[in-house]
C-alpha cells in the first residue's frame, strides 16, 4: 500500500543534510507554522475547501525573510498533477499550488511537489509565485531536488523576480527623487549622493558607525570614507572626483538637520545596495540618473541620454563579448555598456580570479568628457568591484587620448554618442568613426544612433556614411523600438549599427538588416518595462537570426547597399501578409461606415452584407506588385492652418483619425490652386491609409493614388485599404513617406489567370463582409 510517509522521510532527510540546515540558517516546520502571519494565511487554505491548510513542509530562510518554500508529497507518481489543476486533496502539484496561492499574498513562494516512494523514480516539480501575483510559474529542473542554496540563488536570479524587483527599484527612485527634491538637493547632485553612499557602505567601519552619528559628524565621515575608498583607485583625476562630493559636507540640511542624512543612507542600503548585491554588474546608478533628470531643466541636468540596461546587455551579445575582449566606450556616460560587458566577461572567466583581475585592470576602457558624469562612471565602476578601470576624462577626439587608448589594443567598441542638438555639435557618426579608429583591425563596433543617420542621402552625414564604407564594413543595422528612450523623455527613433573595423566595405557585400521594433516592453507608470517577461525570448530570437544571417519575411533581409541608400530594414524588407485575416478587412470596413455615419453621408447602419458568398483568402497564391506600377501618385499642396478658409469640402492631412479629415474648406477659394479628388485612396506621411467616397482637398503631407488602368470602385478600394495598411510598420516620425520611398514599396494582391490583379475578387470579397451594404 502506498505510504506518503516514505516520500516525506526522503525530503526530510535530504534537508537535514543540507548545509543551510546544519548551520541553522533555515527554519524547517511540518504541517503547521509558529509564524503567526503564515498560520493566518493558511487558515482557509484547506484542500477540502474548509479549515486550515497543512503543507507537509514549510521552510523559512532566516536571511531572506521574504521567501518561503512549501512542500506537498504524494506516494504515487500517478497522482503528481491532475489535468484540471484543482484536485487539491489528491494531487501533489494541485495541492502545493493551492497553498502557494494563499501564502503569496504576503511572501514569495517556491512550491515543491514530490510524488513517489522510489528515490530513483520520483516526480518533482517546482514553481515560483511572487508576492501579490496570481500565477505560479515553473522554475528549476524537473524531477531533481536541489540544495537550499541553489533554491535561494535560483530565486534571487530568476527573470520574473528580477523584473519585479527592478520595478520596485524604479518606484523607489521616484520616492527618493521626491525626498531629495524636498531637501533642496539639485538634480545633478542626486546620483552623486547615491554613488557616494554606496561607496561608503562598502566600508565596515562606516556601516557600524553612521547610525549613531550627529549630522555634521556623519557628513564628514561620509566624505572621508568616500575619499579613503576612492584614493585606492588608480586614476589621475581621482582628486577632482573626490572634490565633487564636497557638497555633502556643506549642504545645509544634510549636514545639520537631525536624521535626514542617516535615514537616506539607511534607505539606500536597504533598497538599492541590497538590489545591487543580488543583481551584480547592473547599472543601477544610471537608472536613478534617468529618473532624477526626468523633470530637470536642461541647464540643470547633466545632459546625456542613457541606454536602457537590456540594450547594453544586448550589445555584449551582438559583439560576442568574452573573457578575451578588450572593450572601449568612447562616450561612457555612467558606464552602462562597460558594466554589462564586465558582467559577461566575468561569467566567461568561470571563477578564474587572476583572469578577472586582468580584465578589470586592462580590458575595460571608457572615455567621458563631462566632469559630473565622469565622477559617476568612476564611482559606478568602483561600486561594481572595479577600482582599476581605465577611465579617461576628456574628449575622445583628443589625439593624446586616442594614442593612449590604442595601447590597450581594444577589440570591441560600444557607444551611444551625444545626440546632436545644435549646429555646432559633432555629428553622431563622427563619434562612430572615432570609436572605429581606436579598434584593432577586424574588431566589431556597435553604436546606437538616431535613425536619421541611416537615412541621410546628402549633406555632412552622407559624406560620413561614405567615409565609413571606405574604411570599414557595415555588418548589420537593426531598427529599434520607437519609444526605447521613453524613460529619459526622449522621443528620437534609433537604430543599432554594427561595423567591422578597418576592413573596407566589400563590393556587392550584403549587409544584414533586422526589424527589432518590438522588444516586449510596454509603457507603465514607472516607464517602459518587461511587464510580461518576454524580453529574454525576444532577445534570443533576434540574436539567433542575426548570427545565422537568416532572411525572414517581416523580420530581416540581407541587402547590398551604398552610402546613397537608406541603411534600414524598412526600405527593403518584404511585408508579411501571412497573418492577414477576415477581421482586418471587417475592421477597416466598419471604420469607413462609422465615418460615413458621423459625416451624414449615410443615415442608418445595417449589419447585412451585399452577397452571401463565402470567399477564402488564399494568400499563398497572391503576387507582389509595386505600388508605382498600379498607381500614379499625386501629392497635395501645402495649406497651413492660418490660411484655411472654412467651407464644405473635406481637407485631408496627416492623422490616423476621422478618415484623415481635419477641416472643411471653401471650394471656391481653393479650386484654382489645389487639386480636388474623389473616390480615391490616400496615404499620409505616416502611412495612414483611407478611402474617400467624396470630393476632397489634401495638403502636402498626403499622397493620392490614381489607378493607372481605369478607375477602381469603392469595394476594391476598401480591400486595398487593408492591404496597404500592412506597410504602415515601415514608416513613422523618423522615416516618413516620400515619393522616392514609395517607388520601392510592394503590396501582395490576389491574381487572375493572367497573373494580373484580380479586381473582381477584391470587390466580391468586400461585398461578402458584414456591413458592406452600407457602402
Amino acid at each position: 500500500m502506498a505510504n506518503e510517509r516514505i516520500t516525506e522521510d526522503f525530503f526530510r532527510d535530504n534537508i537535514k543534510k543540507d548545509e543551510l540546515y546544519t548551520k541553522g540558517k533555515i527554519l524547517l516546520e511540518e504541517q503547521a507554522s509558529k509564524n503567526i502571519k503564515i498560520e493566518k494565511l493558511l487558515k482557509n487554505a484547506s484542500k477540502n475547501g474548509n479549515g486550515c491548510g497543512k503543507p507537509e513542509f514549510i521552510i523559512q530562510f532566516k536571511e531572506s525573510s521574504d521567501l518561503i518554500i512549501v512542500v506537498e508529497c504524494k506516494p504515487n507518481i500517478q497522482f503528481h498533477k491532475s489535468k484540471e489543476g484543482n484536485r487539491y486533496r489528491d494531487y501533489a502539484v494541485d495541492g502545493v499550488l493551492l497553498y502557494s496561492s494563499f501564502l503569496s499574498k504576503e511572501y514569495d513562494i517556491i512550491s515543491i511537489a514530490i510524488s513517489g516512494e522510489d528515490k530513483r523514480n520520483l516526480r518533482i516539480s517546482h514553481f515560483l509565485q511572487l508576492i501579490g501575483t496570481k500565477e505560479a510559474h515553473p522554475i528549476f529542473e524537473e524531477d531533481k531536488l536541489l540544495s537550499l542554496n541553489d533554491y535561494l540563488n535560483g530565486y534571487k536570479t530568476n527573470e520574473t523576480k528580477f523584473n519585479q524587483d527592478y520595478q520596485e527599484l524604479l518606484k523607489y527612485s521616484k520616492t527618493l527623487n521626491d525626498k531629495l527634491h524636498s531637501i533642496k538637493i539639485p538634480e545633478s547632485q542626486r546620483s552623486l549622493l547615491i554613488s557616494g553612499v554606496l561607496i561608503a557602505l562598502k566600508d565596515k567601519a562606516f556601516c557600524n558607525a553612521y547610525k549613531f552619528q550627529k549630522p555634521k559628524e556623519l557628513s564628514e565621515n561620509l566624505i572621508n570614507t568616500i575619499k579613503n575608498k576612492l584614493m585606492d583607485v588608480q586614476n589621475e583625476h581621482i582628486a577632482e572626483i573626490i572634490t565633487t562630493y564636497s557638497f555633502i559636507k556643506t549642504h545645509t540640511i544634510l549636514s545639520k538637520e537631525e536624521n535626514k542624512l542617516r535615514d537616506i543612507i539607511t534607505e539606500i542600503d536597504e533598497r538599492i545596495n541590497n538590489f545591487m548585491k543580488t543583481y551584480q554588474y547592473y547599472d543601477v546608478l544610471g537608472q536613478f540618473y534617468i529618473e532624477f533628470l526626468r523633470y530637470a531643466n536642461n541647464d540643470k541636468g547633466l545632459g546625456i541620454v542613457l541606454t536602457p540596461p537590456h540594450i547594453t546587455e544586448l550589445f555584449s551579445e551582438i559583439a560576442n563579448v568574452n573573457k578575451e575582449s578588450i572593450v572601449i566606450d568612447n562616450c561612457a556616460g555612467t558606464g552602462g555598456f562597460l558594466i554589462s560587458a564586465m558582467r559577461k566577461m566575468i561569467k566567461d572567466a568561470k571563477g578564474d580570479s587572476k583572469k578577472e583581475e586582468k580584465m578589470k585592470d586592462k580590458q575595460i576602457i571608457g572615455i567621458e568628457f563631462q566632469h559630473d558624469i565622469f565622477a559617476l562612471v568612476c564611482s559606478n565602476m568602483y561600486i561594481h568591484g572595479d577600482g582599476r578601470s581605465n577611465l579617461i576624462k576628456g574628449s575622445c577626439f583628443d589625439e593624446k587620448i586616442i594614442k593612449h587608448v590604442k595601447e590597450f589594443k581594444p577589440n570591441v567598441g560600444f557607444l551611444n554618442p551625444p545626440y546632436k542638438s545644435t549646429k555646432i555639435d559633432p555629428e553622431e557618426l563622427e563619434f562612430v568613426l572615432n570609436n572605429l579608429s581606436i579598434l584593432q583591425k577586424g574588431s566589431l563596433c556597435a553604436a546606437i544612433i538616431p535613425m536619421s543617420c541611416a537615412l541621410a542621402q546628402s549633406g555632412v552625414v552622407f559624406t560620413l556614411k561614405e567615409k565609413l564604407l571606405r574604411e570599414h564594413t557595415l555588418e548589420a543595422v537593426f531598427s529599434m523600438p520607437k519609444e526605447l528612450f521613453h524613460n529619459s523623455d526622449v522621443g528620437v527613433n534609433t537604430c543599432i549599427m554594427v561595423f567591422r573595423a578597418k576592413e573596407k566595405h566589400p563590393l556587392n557585400y550584403k549587409t544584414y538588416f533586422g526589424y527589432w521594433k518590438d522588444d516586449g516592453f510596454i509603457k507603465k507608470r514607472q516607464g517602459r518595462e518587461d511587464y510580461n517577461n518576454k524580453w529574454n525570448e525576444i532577445k534570443s530570437y533576434w540574436l539567433n537570426n542575426y548570427r545565422n544571417k537568416e532572411e525572414i519575411v517581416g523580420h530581416s533581409i540581407k541587402k547590398v547597399v551604398s552610402a546613397e541608400d537608406e541603411w534600414c530594414v524598412e526600405a527593403y524588407m518584404k511585408t508579411d501578409y501571412s497573418n492577414l485575416t477576415k477581421d482586418d478587412f471587417e475592421k477597416n470596413l466598419k471604420e469607413c461606415v462609422i465615418y460615413s455615419l458621423r459625416g451624414d453621408i449615410i443615415k442608418n447602419v445595417f449589419e447585412k452584407s451585399i452577397t452571401k458568398s463565402l470567399l477564402s483568402l488564399n494568400i499563398n497564391d497572391w503576387r507582389d506588385f509595386k505600388i508605382v506600377d498600379l498607381f500614379d501618385i499625386k501629392k497635395g499642396e501645402r495649406l497651413v492652418k492660418e490660411e484655411r478658409i472654412e467651407g464644405n469640402i473635406p481637407l485631408i492631412t496627416a492623422t490616423s483619425e476621422n478618415n484623415g479629415v481635419v477641416a472643411y474648406i471653401s471650394y471656391d477659394e481653393f479650386k484654382d490652386n489645389k487639386k480636388i479628388f474623389q473616390d480615391k485612396l490616400t496615404i499620409d506621411m505616416f502611412f495612414n491609409v483611407f478611402y474617400h467616397n467624396y470630393e476632397y482637398f489634401s495638403d502636402d503631407n498626403v499622397h493620392t493614388l490614381i489607378p493607372k488602368n481605369g478607375s477602381l470602385n469603392k469595394y476594391t478600394c476598401l480591400f486595398l485599404v487593408t492591404i496597404l495598411k500592412k506597410l504602415q510598420y515601415k514608416y513613422d516620425f523618423g522615416r516618413q513617406v516620400r515619393l522616392q520611398r514609395l517607388d520601392l514599396d510592394e503590396i501582395k494582391l490576389p491574381i487572375d489567370k493572367k497573373g494580373n490583379p484580380d479586381w473582381k475578387f477584391m470587390e466580391n470579397y468586400v461585398k461578402s463582409l458584414p456591413y458592406s451594404s452600407n457602402l
